[in-house]
């Protein structure tokens, strides 16, 4: 069991419940202290790695940016997004390009509440179980249905990950 936090919200964090709050999904927001691994994260959220879903940002042009939802325990298969996008290279912007264009701090990034609105794409695995996804502040978390969440995303689902290294 984590840590109640008593930290006031972020700006971050009420514009991520916001938009969760107006998807019409059900969800639950965990609010944890400080992690240092996936695994830390899973078990302060109550549920495996593999459930802890990430959100990258990822540049597909000048100012043409995509979100990508990977489970905890996979990584982007680049192969693969480029051959789903069409495109034959991609990109992740810096730290400070991907705050910029959503709003939110690396670690902290959710498509919920973000600056600019961004196509979704969501690997297979998430929907059909539940994920905790960033919620827009460090320690802060949302449970939901993975099939409501690419749902409320309108994200594109396809195999776009592989299995993470170490």
């Amino acid at each position: 069991m984590s840590e109640p936090v008593t930290e006031r919200p972020t700006d971050g964090e009420r514009r991520a419940r916001a938009a969760l709050e107006s998807s019409g999904v059900p969800f639950d927001l965990t609010r944890h202290g400080p992690v240092s691994s996936l695994a830390e994260a899973a078990a302060a959220r109550g549920v495996e790695p593999a459930d802890v879903i990430k959100t990258i940002v990822v540049r597909r042009g000048d100012e043409d940016y995509l979100f990508v939802l990977v489970p905890g325990d996979r990584a982007i298969s680049w192969p693969k997004l480029r051959a789903l996008l069409g495109v034959s290279r991609l990109s992740m912007p810096d730290a400070g390009t991907a705050r910029g264009v959503t709003g939110y701090e690396r670690g902290t990034i959710t498509p919920f509440g973000s600056l600019r609105e961004l196509p979704v794409v969501s690997d297979s695995r998430v929907p059909g179980r539940p994920v905790s996804i960033g919620a827009g502040a460090h320690g802060v978390a949302a449970t939901l249905a993975g099939s409501d969440l690419v749902r409320a995303l309108a994200a594109t689902v396809a195999d776009v990950t592989e299995p993470a290294e170490g």
